[in-house]
């Protein structure tokens, strides 16, 4: 109820500033117009442009010009105006501007600014791009400044990422939500809940250039994922001429990687390529006490000790070809070849008559691990403002498993006994992606967009098991053989509308879903042909609205709705035992719902010259919410998967961005939230004792500082520290935890640079948590990788024009104190 009366009042506030009259703000007009270069007439990118009133030397307003030379300035007051335009080795032109209510909006169309006499050449320039840029309805993370993240990989990047988290077995969560879907550069480019961790970990940090995180998408993309979408953007640099780089590195692991790009551009062909290998080695380790609450008290207590090691090769390969000014072909992909070895140790200790009192389990796994993404694009420009766009792309990832483990068991009567086992097993997903979009903008305040997407996803996971006292008696147990399918065809349809009157902007989308999943788990001797498939097709719309508007004085704000999805995935749909662990044994359900949620969010965004101020409050119902249940059979902890309640949750995210001094860019961003759990009863197959869990609430919270500090000597450190306050997760709660990492870089020249990194400065990453159900208390904790540090070093080439771009957008950046899409 108070969140209800809490929304209705923004809706309230929202209406009443959009329907007040207008009097109640200062007439206002806009100044708008483009840059180029006087002498070869093109538009220049990252161009300083500020407004001042005449005769005045503060600066009311200041921007970059976007990639087509552009700038705009909303919202000023009717009056005289300087414009100064200043760019490094270009000279500054400053024009004055009269603002009345007859001119309304000034268009200073093309401004043309020529070079100094002097060239940069042999300039070095200490300068920091930004690490962050903020929108009103997204945040784009810079991967090129996260030296912590140096040599690491893609779970590596996000953990750094303000929101979003990453737990000791690679589940990423946004706003402590692991409904998330994730990207690679705008598509699920074959990542599910099935193989994301181990994609994650392979994908090279040095190919990523940004990450995109969008809380609350529009109809426009797909509602998979409750909690929103994170967007992977790889590099593609489409400067004219040619750029590369080489890249080495090694950590105290033992670990390595080297790394090769190139990217040519031209007025009719743009291509990249890259080749890098990497080897990582890892550590991870935990423990669980557990005691059984029953007529006779008893306790199990586990310690787990785990090491393993991963290669793996990574390529990427694009190219567009300008067939005309109006139609364009491009072809891409990328593949992931590698392999995995890892060792785990489990020792228990129990009082329990009725079991083991001591137990050694010793379990290895190697996994070969193969992926692939293929992509073909054709845009056709009816026009500046239409064009029609078709992507084709085709995904595959595969992964072979082979484990064992075995056993020793000692008795309260002395006796011992002996046990071996062995999987192999194979996950083999591949999927196809149709994808039509088309848009239309009637005017510069009107736009329409339409599209059809289409997924084929199929997916084949056998797994056979024996057993025995050691390798050479093993035989196969039947029972424990089993091959799952999941089938998934979903086909959409979408379309929105924008448009903005004046100061106020909207945009309303709806997007229906037609889905058809069908799954079957077989046993031994079991066919296709003989077994019936579980069944579940169903249709659902997902509408969209968003309602902005600017305020005076660089302030805005921005109220959206938009109805989302969660289907559930792979193993939490198959009702195959896992027996890794004979005391832990885990299965899915496949009568599992899809979870659905409404999720409203209201932001507001404030510029100043150096510093941005971002908030936004959001509200998320979700029903059919799929949990992770444990309950004890014969003493053996049994995990499976359930819709069991309704969650709640309601929070504010705070961002505030500060440039001081020209030398330090701090980030600092704070999660406020509320969350509740409805309490719920689940009746296990074949129990007659329910598991139930009481209603939770709780209020938590997470902060995050990225600190940028620009050294003498072109020295650059960074530091990213983060806090989890303690959590309500299903059956107990979460402790908190904290970690910091640290990195500096040293710029030699214009081609010459080397980074050290250091993760998990204290060792603190870890996940600690308390659990309760029918008959046990549990408490548990586990980690991985621990503290580690990398050394890197890059060599870049390229044609000097380019780079003589590149430096003098860096130098902008740090004189002017804007940032690219930030004003």
């Amino acid at each position: 109820m108070k969140c209800f009366s809490f929304l209705t009042g923004i809706f309230f506030i929202f209406g009443f500033i959009l329907f007040f009259p207008k009097q109640m703000f200062a007439d206002s007009g806009v100044i708008q117009g483009t840059v180029a270069d006087a002498k070869n007439k093109q538009s220049l990118e990252y161009v300083t442009v500020t407004v001042k009133k005449q005769n005045s030397e503060t600066i009311l307003r200041g921007t970059l010009t976007d990639k087509n030379g552009n700038f705009i300035f909303n919202n000023l007051d009717y009056g005289e105006y300087t414009v100064d335009i200043s760019f490094v080795g270009y000279k500054s032109s400053k024009t004055s501007i009269s603002l009345t209510e007859n001119t309304g909006k000034f268009d200073m169309k093309q401004v043309f600014i020529a070079e100094e006499a002097e060239t940069l050449q042999g300039i070095t320039i200490e300068g920091m791009k930004s690490q962050m840029k903020i929108d009103i309805d997204k945040k784009v993370f810079n991967v090129d400044q996260n030296i912590a993240s140096s040599g690491g990989n893609a779970s590596d990047v996000l953990s750094n990422i303000p929101s979003v988290e990453v737990d000791t077995e690679g589940t990423v969560s946004l706003r402590g939500n692991s409904a998330v879907t994730i990207w690679i550069n705008g598509r699920a480019s074959g990542l599910s809940a099935d193989n994301r961790s181990q994609i994650l970990e392979q994908l090279p940090a040095e190919n990523i250039d940004k990450i995109e995180v969008i809380t609350n998408p529009s109809a426009k993309y797909s509602p998979e994922g409750t909690a929103g979408i994170i967007n992977i953007v790889l590099k593609e640099n489409r400067k004219a001429g040619y750029f590369g780089s080489v890249q080495a590195g090694a950590d105290t692991r033992g670990g390595y990687n080297a790394s090769f790009n190139l990217n040519y551009s031209s007025s009719k062909i743009e291509s990249n390529i890259s080749l890098g290998y990497r080897k990582r080695s890892f550590l991870g380790g935990g423990y669980s006490n557990r005691q059984n609450i029953g007529v006779d008290t008893t306790f199990l207590n586990q310690n787990s000790n785990s090491e393993g090691a991963f290669a793996n090769l990574f390529a990427r390969l694009g190219l567009t070809w300008h067939v005309s000014s109006k139609d364009h072909l491009s072809f891409g992909g990328f593949g992931m070849f590698g392999n995995r070895d890892s060792e785990n140790t489990i020792t228990y200790r129990s009082n329990d008559p009725r079991s083991f009192t001591a137990s050694n389990r010793l379990s290895s796994s190697t996994s070969d691990m193969l992926g692939a993404n293929f992509e073909l694009n054709y845009k056709h420009e009816f026009n500046k403002t239409s064009n029609l766009d078709f992507t084709a792309s085709y995904n595959k990832w595969k992964m072979d498993e082979n484990s064992e483990y075995s056993q020793k068991s000692l008795f309260a009567d002395s006796h011992e006994t002996l046990g071996y086992q062995r999987q192999k097993g194979m996950i083999d997903p591949h999927n196809w992606e149709l994808q039509l979009d088309y848009t239309n903008a009637f005017s510069e305040n009107s736009k329409i967009e339409a599209g059809y997407k289409g997924t084929f996803g199929r997916e084949k996971s056998p797994v056979e098991t024996f057993a025995g006292t050691n390798r050479q008696d093993e035989a196969a147990v039947t029972s424990l053989f089993n091959k799952f399918i999941y089938n998934q065809d979903i086909h959409a349809l979408y379309t929105t509308y924008s448009g903005r009157i004046n100061s106020f902007g909207y945009q309303a989308g709806l997007r229906g879903e037609y889905s058809s999943i069908n799954t079957v788990s077989l046993g031994y001797g079991q066919t296709e042909q003989n077994t019936p498939y579980f069944k579940n097709d169903y249709f659902s719309l997902f509408p969209s609205l968003f309602l902005s508007y600017s305020l005076p004085k660089d302030n805005e704000i921005q109220l959206n709705y938009t109805r989302r999805i969660s289907r559930p995935r792979g193993r939490q749909l198959n009702s195959f035992k896992n027996i890794t662990d004979s005391s832990n044994i885990s299965f899915g359900n496949p009568l599992l719902k899809p979870e659905y949620s409404n999720a409203f969010e209201f932001n507001y965004i404030k510029n100043w010259n150096s510093h941005i101020f971002s908030m936004s409050i959001y509200h998320r119902t979700t029903d059919n919410v799929i949990q992770n249940i444990n309950y004890l059979d014969n003493n053996v902890m049994l995990n499976t998967f359930e819709n069991i309640a309704q969650t709640t949750s309601s929070g504010t995210e705070l961002v505030l961005k500060n440039r001081l001094f020209r030398k330090l860019d701090l980030t600092t961003t704070v999660n406020l939230f509320y969350y509740k759990l409805d309490k719920f009863s689940y009746l296990p197959e074949n129990s007659t004792v329910p598991v139930t869990g009481r209603g939770q609430e709780d209020f938590s919270w997470n902060a995050k500082i990225i600190a940028n500090l620009i050294l003498p000597y072109s020295f650059s450190l960074q530091l990213t520290g983060d806090y989890n306050a303690r959590q309500v997760i299903a059956q107990g709660y979460r402790n908190p935890s904290y970690s910091l990492d640290a990195g500096i870089r040293k710029v030699f020249n214009q081609s010459f640079s080397a980074s050290i990194s250091v993760r998990d400065i204290f060792d603190s990453r870890r996940r600690h948590s308390y659990t309760s159900g029918t008959g046990f208390i549990q408490d548990s904790e586990n980690w991985r990788m621990g503290r580690v540090a990398s050394f890197t070093l890059t060599y870049s080439f390229g044609n000097m024009k380019a780079k003589r771009t590149e430096k003098k957008r860096t130098e902008n950046e740090r004189n002017s104190g804007y940032e690219e899409s930030e004003f």
